[in-house]
């Protein structure tokens, strides 16, 4: 017993070190949910009935999520084409629940095949056999994909609970496209909100940097809006320093860590964006030395999945992360190549 207890102690010192040293690290996200699968033994160990009670209910709601997981993906992906379009990035959510929803069932068609050779493809059809090598291929990679978005997603989720302090020197707001070319969209509006519920909370108001210049069907910079935005909210003009030359989001980050360095006082820097962004906006911040504190602002929960989806595809786009999925996805279906090569 004593055993695992200092296993699950190891594993979630060694998280929250690497964590407090560096948010953005991706390895952050495997450290958290083997930290989390280290208590597993420890549910076990429970007095009485109560640590099997626990396991069967955890046992219950994995299995049911497993089965409702496609279907909700598939709803939801229909939602956000029938409420943002049939443009590519809306279709990501859809996309997700039908490659599921292959997988389990190359699952079952992978146990009925095994059932029905009874373990022993040497005395089936070779038809068979080929089926089952197929369902398995298509099982293990859907399994190993989905449980690494899992990972990434726990990791996204745990950035939004912990505890964060509330005295900041400077604000950072993301920007994102306006409507009619003028007014700030749903999106930015929530941002913004979140912003000035930081700025109320804070007991030193910090400085504000609307971030976001201007694109070509706009009539003013985003900054100029959400500026607009913020002076109708209360927010006292001298607090609002606006950065409206940057067209993405890495240059939302640098142009305003020019207007934070310009300053003489202290630098402690929030960063706010929609919730499932903060991650990836953390990871530019680290890119270009800029130290700050990621808050994410509340986004419409049909409009997640998707969102989601999309973050960690461009985290995987990065060559290093790509490398490093591909060896991983490799060393999954090493056996099965090795299966076939026999």
């Amino acid at each position: 017993m004593i055993f695992f207890w200092v296993i699950s102690a190891i594993c979630w010192g060694l998280f929250f070190f690497c964590f407090n040293r560096e948010r953005s690290r991706y390895r952050n996200c495997y450290l958290l949910f083997i930290a989390l699968l280290s208590l597993v033994p420890l549910i076990f160990m429970l007095p009485g009935s109560l640590g099997n009670l626990l396991v069967c209910i955890l046992g219950i709601a994995v299995l049911i999520g497993l089965l409702i997981t496609p279907f909700f993906l598939i709803h939801n992906g229909i939602v956000m084409i029938r409420r943002e379009g049939h443009r590519l990035p809306q279709l990501l959510s859809l996309a997700l629940g039908l490659v599921i929803l292959i997988g389990e069932a190359a699952f079952l068609l992978m146990i009925f095949h095994y059932s029905f050779s009874a373990g022993r493809f040497n005395d089936v059809p070779y038809f068979h056999s080929v089926l089952f090598t197929v369902e398995l291929f298509i099982f293990v990679t859907v399994f190993y994909g989905s449980m690494s978005f899992l990972i990434f997603m726990i990791y996204t989720l745990f950035l939004q609970i912990i505890p964060r302090k509330k005295d900041f020197d400077f604000v950072i707001i993301h920007g994102a496209g306006l409507l009619d070319g003028r007014r700030v969209s749903k999106l930015l509006q929530d941002r913004l909100d979140k912003a000035v519920e930081v700025y109320k909370k804070d007991p030193t108001p910090p400085k504000m940097i609307p971030s976001g210049g201007k694109g070509s069907d706009e009539d003013v910079s985003e900054a100029e809006a959400m500026r607009d935005y913020l002076l109708s909210q209360g927010i006292p003009e001298e607090d609002i320093l606006i950065e409206d030359r940057s067209t993405t989001t890495l240059e939302n980050l640098k142009y305003s860590k020019e207007i934070i360095e310009a300053s003489e006082d202290r630098k402690y820097t929030a960063l706010v964006t929609s919730n499932y962004h903060v991650y990836r906006a953390l990871r530019y911040c680290r890119r270009i030395g800029l130290k700050c504190t990621g808050i994410g602002s509340h986004v419409a929960f049909y409009y997640w999945p998707t969102a989601l989806i999309r973050e960690f595809i461009a985290i995987h786009a990065e060559k290093k992360h790509l490398i490093i999925s591909l060896l991983g996805w490799l060393v999954c279906i090493a056996p099965l190549i090795l299966l076939l090569l026999e």
